[in-house]
């Protein structure tokens, strides 16, 4: 990884997450009562080790699902933001409230509906399979697929190039 990359990802506080695609393999099974999304176990404790290293996540996505929420509580995050077409908007109200500078803040996305807001932060990435307008606009693209770990490989290395992955991972 370049330097300037490095030091791009030792400067995040934030994690902004979109869902379909990121959380999730961009799937969507619709039962008979609800909808049914694939989310990896594996994502779900990095965000955990990364709020035990004093690190927030927000989930900030265009649809409304109850899985959504039912998942955002188990990795323990406390704000999440449905039916958000207009992310740029909550990702705003976000500064403001946390009082963070977009330097250090990153957002992972991977459509069009995200661009807006991959172009503010301080570090913006996407997964493999995202739009390629996306891709042209990010920093960094994981080497795992959405919703099969990319999360997660951008917590561990926030955590590894910030020095707080012994002390995350000691607390499990």
């Amino acid at each position: 990884m370049q330097p300037e990359l490095i030091e791009k990802f030792r400067r995040i506080k934030l994690l902004l997450l979109d869902v379909d695609g990121v959380l999730t393999d961009g799937r969507i099974i619709f039962g008979s009562r609800d909808e049914l999304k694939f989310f990896d176990v594996q994502d779900g404790l990095g965000i955990v080790l990364l709020r035990r290293a004093g690190i927030d996540s927000i989930i900030i996505t265009a649809k409304k699902s109850k899985a959504v929420i039912r998942r955002a509580k188990e990795m323990e995050i406390k704000e999440v933001y449905q039916n958000s077409r207009n992310k740029l908007k909550i990702y705003n109200k976000i500064l403001e409230r946390y009082k963070i500078p977009p330097q250090e803040i990153a957002f992972i996305g991977d459509e069009i509906i995200d661009i807006p807001v991959l172009e503010k932060v301080g570090l913006s990435i996407s997964v493999p399979d995202a739009r390629q307008e996306v891709k042209e606009k990010v920093d960094y693209i994981t080497r795992k697929q959405g919703g099969r770990g990319a999360v997660r490989e951008v917590c561990d290395l926030i955590l590894k190039t910030q020095g707080k992955w012994e002390k995350a991972i000691a607390q499990l």
